[in-house]
């Protein structure tokens, strides 16, 4: 799932669609926003890269645990 900054970029180049220009807005308490401040002081990610990645892996987990999905691709 994680590519190097230059696979992404050529993937993004290649293909329009996997630009990311569709936006979401998150509100956080205060607590909320400290945990997230944390993730990024210690992978040295940025926010969003954080943010996009945790919604990434949970879609992913979500729909991969789905026993529907599973029939479909056997």
């Amino acid at each position: 799932y994680l590519l190097s900054s230059a696979r992404k970029d050529s993937a993004m180049k290649s293909d329009p669609k996997r630009l990311r220009t569709h936006r979401a807005t998150l509100n956080l308490d205060d607590y909320e926003q400290k945990l997230i401040n944390a993730l990024v002081d210690y992978t040295g990610l940025s926010q969003a890269e954080v943010l996009h990645r945790m919604v990434m892996n949970e879609a992913r987990e979500l729909l991969l645990s789905d026993p529907t999905l599973e029939l479909a691709r056997a």
